[in-house]
């Protein structure tokens, strides 16, 4: 898809409208509508994410410092949605005529009815009682908001701690589902203790710390490539059925259109980047697959894997891809710390190493290619200061995974 025709579409036009609504100045009087009817006053905001789909809606979340009638002043986080016709749920929906704008303040996500129970410090209380865990105060604590997306709050009591996880009611029974078929295979996953109809999974907490958090630590031991390679092959079989998913080169031309949604300036060399990701792509045999697989969800102690978060996207899939998306991760976290990028590289490489004998080395290339090209919206989706260039270098990352892919297939 080249810049023209990205411009020329009425459906990418209006999205990228509504963007620039949720993302630009308008956005102020917007949430201050919102405020208007509960008696509140904006005195700052700034968006904190922001997710964009070409020819579709936009959605962001916001942190604002909010007055209200008395005097009290007190930090709240909104989200707002454009493109979608009303959510469910009560909402404030503020439109120009041209435009109409849904915006909600958390936790009363429409597409998330879970979650407001879920933060209620009474109903946590209970929860934790519920499973045996020691009455008393309760703390919680939001882990992950993707508004419209998912959730995650962690409640600590003096006997304990669980994680709620909160997805739209459609999404629960398959993700319990899934948590109990891995934990019966052995899989250290968190155990799912049940779910509500409305959508949250109880959680139980998994022990050691993240691959991330312990590259970024000052050194050690950490998880093997052949460590990696035998936990994936533990998911149970009962995963890979169902309609296949996507593979990262399937949904490369997707992310440049996102990409030129956000940044059109570079729209066409990220649909150049999708179309060569996409000529120089293979097929692997279907097998279960985690689907997200990156260093944040792997938990690790020393050189034991210790557990694997987040099962919302496992199912039939092909290998490489997982491998390309701990791969490409590693590659980006590298640019994103500079004073660990050296640790960061030489263990990627090692693990690059590793999974070239496991998978074809080029299409392995190729598919951390297409995981980079994913990320290279990350910047402008948290709202990074200065996003554009970080777009940009990883766009940079992009075409050096390429070039490697194609020095690859010389040499063979």
């Amino acid at each position: 898809m080249t810049a023209a025709a990205v411009t020329a579409d009425p459906a990418s036009a209006a999205a990228r409208r509504g963007l620039r609504l949720l993302t630009g100045p308008e956005a102020g009087g917007i949430l201050q509508a919102a405020l208007q009817p509960a008696g509140g006053e904006l005195l700052a905001w700034q968006p904190c994410q922001v997710d964009h789909q070409p020819g579709g809606g936009s959605t962001a979340g916001y942190q604002a410092r909010v007055r209200w009638a008395g005097g009290r002043v007190s930090q709240e986080r909104f989200a707002a949605c454009t493109g979608t016709g009303p959510p469910p749920g009560p909402v404030v929906t503020v439109g120009d005529g041209a435009d109409r704008v849904a915006v909600w303040r958390f936790p009363h996500d429409p597409y998330l009815p879970a979650l407001a129970a879920a933060y209620l410090p009474g109903a946590a209380a209970r929860l934790l009682a519920g499973y045996g865990l020691a009455p008393g105060p309760v703390s919680l604590r939001v882990r992950a908001y993707r508004p419209r997306r998912r959730a995650v709050v962690e409640l600590t009591g003096p006997g304990g701690r669980l994680f709620l996880k909160l997805v739209r009611p459609a999404a629960v029974a398959g993700l319990h589902r899934r948590h109990r078929l891995c934990t019966d295979a052995g899989v250290p996953v968190p155990a799912s203790l049940g779910y509500t109809p409305e959508g949250m999974l109880v959680l139980w907490p998994l022990s050691g710390r993240s691959l991330r958090q312990a590259v970024r630590g000052p050194g050690g031991p950490v998880p093997s490539g052949a460590a990696i390679l035998a936990v994936l092959d533990r998911l149970p079989g009962a995963l890979a059925e169902g309609p296949r998913r996507a593979s990262w080169p399937d949904r490369a031309g997707h992310y440049a259109g996102v990409l030129a949604g956000a940044l059109p300036a570079e729209a066409d060399r990220a649909s150049q980047l999708a179309a060569a990701i996409a000529a120089g792509g293979g097929c692997g045999p279907i097998v279960p697959v985690h689907g997200d697989f990156y260093e944040s969800q792997l938990w690790v102690s020393g050189s034991r894997i210790t557990g694997l978060l987040d099962l919302d996207t496992a199912g039939p899939g092909e290998r490489l891809d997982d491998l390309a998306c701990l791969l490409g991760h590693l590659s980006v976290l590298a640019q994103l710390e500079p004073s660990r990028a050296a640790a960061v590289n030489r263990l990627g490489a090692r693990y690059l190493g590793g999974f070239d004998s496991t998978v074809d080395p080029t299409e392995l290339r190729h598919r951390v290619a297409a995981v980079v090209l994913s990320l290279a919206t990350g910047p402008h989706r948290v709202q990074e200061k200065g996003w554009p260039s970080a777009t940009r270098r990883r766009l940079e990352l992009v075409e050096r995974w390429l070039d490697s892919a194609r020095h690859r297939r010389g040499t063979r």
